[in-house]
């Protein structure tokens, strides 16, 4: 039995939530940003839910996780060519929201 019944049910198990479109739109709008750039840019998340949500990135091959050795240590995220083509993918959509966006915080 297939894990995934489409194409769009596969993208939205990896990239579904809250926190995970936002850190893939960030990481799309810079080369590449470091934990705490990131923290500040994906408002309310916190340090734990973006580890988390980091790391199921990175296990998808969505995003790179590059550590630089010095004290103290500097960790780097940026968009793998997988990850460029998923943001490329919801780039239409990010659209319809702004087009949409008054009628949609007018929903209940």
């Amino acid at each position: 039995m297939p894990k995934y019944t489409c194409g769009f049910d596969a993208a939205i198990a990896v990239m579904g939530g809250k926190w995970k479109g936002l850190i893939l739109f960030w990481l799309g709008e810079e080369e590449r940003l470091r934990f705490g750039e990131l923290r500040r840019t994906v408002a309310g998340i916190s340090e734990r839910m973006l580890t988390l949500q980091l790391r199921e990135l990175e296990a998808a091959g969505l995003v790179h996780r590059e550590v630089h050795e010095q004290v103290p240590p500097k960790v780097e995220y940026s968009l793998t060519g997988f990850g460029r083509s998923l943001v490329a993918a919801l780039m239409p959509l990010g659209e319809w929201g702004e087009e949409h966006l008054e009628r949609l915080e007018d929903l209940p």
